[in-house]
């Protein structure tokens, strides 16, 4: 049945690329002085019923237009696809639009395929304004501030998704891809937070279904705020996600987004959430405190364009159709105008006695050889490590063993973990190790 589902909309979007054709060819002759010969019209008129009724139908346009949008706004669409659909009309818009380097059509071009006349434009232009569904639900970009002859384009991934192709993402501005992904049974979290971060899933994956289906207010995002120390799972936490969906999960760059040059800040986030706009992918911004902060007094002009910066991006994140992530080290420190705007906050604790015991079992590389004293229980209770600084100890440990030639013991995890406990640059003290300390070398000094 899906497969013939998937046929059946192939063959309605093949009646729509068939009528713009139609169209296209209609007014290349029109320039030359020829009058659309009965057969064209006639061939015209039985593809407009046939794509009317199609376009009612479940599946087709539905897969990534809103419900509701109006002819003229599906015909607005189906022209600025085309290109991408079938590039034979994309090479037709271009003979349309000579010296134009796009095969994409311009408000121009669409109010001559169809048909407008001059009162009938300010329909057109409607369609294409900001806040418009078309521009809103992310389905199409417009260059050049309205030009009539700037190129409208479909927005990444709208084409991918409508017919059904793999979505070849290019670089997503500002954010790098995560690779590795891993499952739901490599969290180590209280139920109570699993069952937080399953709940957010719910509110990505049956978003058509309250928001399309029961009519539900549509939130944008959603939006998820990850807060707790470093170390405690946030950003495995988005992993898993993104795993579990089958969606790539991108981490958002601040470095490369916040400028000190006023305006350039807007202007990098708008290229980030223009082309992940409605996209299968997740975002996640790390230590969200440092953009996300709160707004202060204005006390000079720079203070003003900054707090201009958090609203920019509050209303971005609001309008964005997509998931988002942001995690924080320090709750407090977000703007408390922001936090409405979360559909779920999960709180990672710091791991207790067991969690660590399960960290260290699932962390030390499974097939090293292995001491019998090295009791990922006997570690757990010793020491008071997050789930970062045990990974870390986990294989720094596992590489002392390689370099001695000899099994994983004890003293290689308590110097692995003498090592961690030293990267804050603090005073160590053996009492800090816990039971662990009767292991430390007797080298290291105390």
């Amino acid at each position: 049945m899906e497969a013939v589902a998937r046929i059946d909309g192939q063959e309605s979007f093949a009646r729509e690329w068939e009528r713009i054709g139609v169209l296209a060819h209609i007014a290349a002759g029109c320039r030359q002085g020829r009058q659309a010969s009965e057969g064209e019209l006639e061939r015209l008129a039985t593809l407009q019923r046939e794509v009317e009724v199609a376009r009612r139908r479940e599946g087709g346009w539905k897969v990534v237009a809103p419900a509701g949008l109006s002819p003229m706004e599906l015909d607005v669409l189906a022209c600025v696809v085309a290109p991408e659909a079938e590039p034979r009309l994309g090479w037709l818009f271009q003979t349309l639009q000579p010296g134009a380097p796009s095969p994409y059509p311009s408000p121009a071009l669409l109010q001559e395929l169809l048909a407008m006349a001059p009162e009938e434009t300010p329909l057109l232009y409607g369609v294409l304004t900001d806040g418009s569904p078309l521009r809103d639900k992310g389905l199409i970009v417009v260059e050049g501030g309205g030009d009539p002859f700037q190129p409208l384009r479909p927005a990444p991934g709208v084409t991918a998704r409508l017919l059904g192709r793999p979505d070849v993402a290019g670089d997503l501005p500002g954010a790098i891809r995560v690779r590795a992904l891993p499952g739901w049974e490599d969290l180590v979290l209280p139920p109570d937070r699993v069952a937080m971060l399953r709940e957010f899933l719910l509110w990505i994956t049956h978003k058509a279904t309250v928001v399309t289906a029961w009519g539900g207010i549509d939130c944008g995002g959603p939006v998820g705020l990850f807060a707790g120390p470093s170390g405690t799972g946030k950003t495995f936490a988005a992993a898993v996600l993104a795993a579990g969906l089958g969606w790539p999960l991108y981490r958002v760059d601040l470095g490369r987004l916040v400028s000190k040059y006023i305006g350039e800040t807007e202007k990098n986030l708008n290229r980030l959430f223009d082309v992940a706009h409605g996209r299968s992918m997740i975002l996640q911004f790390d230590e969200a405190d440092s953009l996300f902060c709160k707004r202060g007094e204005v006390k000079e002009a720079r203070d003003r364009y900054a707090n201009m910066e958090v609203s920019h991006l509050l209303a971005r994140i609001e309008s964005h159709q997509g998931p988002v992530i942001l995690t924080t080290n320090l709750r407090k420190q977000l703007d408390p105008a922001f936090a409405r705007r979360f559909q779920v906050v999960v709180d990672f604790p710091r791991p207790d006695a067991a969690a660590r015991t399960r960290l260290w079992q699932r962390l030390l590389p499974s097939r090293a050889p292995r001491d019998p004293e090295v009791d990922p229980a006997f570690l757990g209770a010793s020491v008071n490590l997050t789930g970062g600084s045990i990974r870390n100890a986990a294989l720094h440990a596992a590489y002392l063993a390689a370099g001695a030639g000899r099994p994983l013991d004890l003293g290689h995890v308590a110097l692995a973990v003498w090592r961690e406990l030293g990267k804050d640059g603090r005073e160590l003290n053996p009492s800090d190790l816990g039971a662990l300390a009767a292991y430390l070398p007797k080298e290291e000094p105390c």
